[in-house]
């Protein structure tokens, strides 16, 4: 039995990221986040999903994993770097949003499992 080709796998990776960003943004809906953006993208970096609720503004990154625990590791330095990246921009863009409290949040998902959302799982670098 044939595994199938890179691209196979890199499309079906990409799949799942889609819909497990589907499955976060759902969960922060149920949590009264109103979401702001999906999949903001700029050059050098990227947020899945920016939501609202509050006093706060979430900067939230989804990750995906086999357990719940490989999830959040999953969020390197390099990673955290490029979030920062993109909510600066998205706050450069978004001046009003200054007034919040603005934090880098993190949903994990693994099969089987309810999503865990981890509030401040890392800093964000805006300066």
């Amino acid at each position: 039995m044939r595994k199938g080709s890179a691209e196979d796998r890199r499309r079906a990776t990409h799949d799942a990221g889609l819909r497990a960003e589907r499955v976060a943004a759902f969960w922060l809906r149920l949590k009264l986040y109103k979401i702001l953006a999906l999949r903001y993208r700029v050059d050098g970096g990227e947020v899945d999903i920016i939501a609202k609720r509050g006093d706060s503004i979430a900067f939230v990154e989804v990750k995906t994993r086999p357990k719940m625990e490989e999830a959040l590791t999953a969020i390197t330095p390099q990673k955290r770097r490029r979030l920062s990246i993109a909510a600066a921009r998205w706050l450069g863009a978004n001046p009003w949003a200054a007034n919040y409290a603005l934090r880098g949040d993190a949903i994990c998902i693994a099969p089987g499992r309810p999503p865990q959302h981890v509030i401040c799982a890392f800093e964000l670098r805006l300066g």
